[in-house]
């Protein structure tokens, strides 16, 4: 698909969904007027989190107490399964991250309540299913709908059907999805935020999901080298925070 086939199938099919509409209008600002806002402070923060990066295990061991050794042992199967779901499906979406890191905060946290802001084929849910579904909790995931692809069928491919009962997603953007989820359930043991990765975007949803996590709760925040949002989060509210490096890019995480 060509990109100008691409920025017309995507517009289209906002067209198609007034829901949408303020979702389109952002994205029009975003990448008309505030083009720059997606690096913002982007050398700075590789040099910052390039002095302190350390690996998904040691971030783990030190932040949880947890070896990471034993998921990938239990759950084989199920992996096994995901990948061959995900090499079958059609559509290319974002592959698999730091798993670990996301399954023993929720082991951790002994999580009944996790929020996490994009999802693609569900590697990220997955993990936290993995965890909540020993404790009956509930993953709540805010999503995009794929709108220059016809791959609304695939958010989520991996998780298995017996995972989907301790599943919620919520198919808009942030602004729109997190106030729906917080209606729900306004306290949460482990946060993950995976999606839109402009500076301003980041901020506003890193201000929100902190104000939600609760005492002692995981917060994990994805690709935190495209811009300074994630630093200068955490400086401005006084946290420290991890830094992990996993397959070239960076991963920042703390216990609040």
């Amino acid at each position: 698909m060509s990109e100008i086939t691409r920025v017309l199938k995507t517009f289209i099919g906002y067209l198609k969904r007034p829901d949408l509409y303020p979702e389109l209008g952002r994205k029009i600002i975003k990448n008309t007027v505030n083009r720059g806002n997606a690096f913002k402070g982007k050398e700075k923060t590789n040099s910052w989190a390039a002095e302190r990066a350390i690996s998904q295990e040691e971030a783990v061991l030190k932040l949880f107490g947890l070896e990471t050794g034993a998921f990938r042992k239990d759950y084989a199967e199920v992996l096994r399964t995901a990948e061959q779901k995900e090499k079958a499906c059609p559509v290319k979406m974002g592959g698999p991250g730091a798993l670990e890191l996301i399954y023993y905060a929720c082991e951790f946290t002994n999580a009944k309540n996790v929020v996490e802001t994009g999802v693609a084929y569900g590697w990220s849910s997955l993990a936290s299913l993995l965890s909540l579904a020993k404790r009956n909790g509930t993953l709540y995931s805010s999503d995009m709908p794929y709108l220059a692809q016809d791959g609304d069928q695939y958010v989520g491919y991996v998780v298995p059907q017996n995972l989907k009962s301790n599943w919620k997603l919520f198919r808009f953007a942030d602004k729109e999805s997190l106030p729906k989820i917080f209606a729900e359930n306004s306290v949460f043991d482990v946060l993950h935020y995976d999606s839109d990765k402009s500076y301003n975007g980041r901020i506003w949803a890193y201000n929100e999901l902190y104000k939600h996590l609760k005492k002692g709760g995981v917060f994990i925040s994805d690709d935190i080298g495209d811009n300074s949002a994630y630093q200068d989060f955490c400086e401005k509210n006084s946290i420290e925070t991890m830094v992990v490096k996993y397959e070239g890019k960076y991963i920042g995480v703390f216990v609040k």
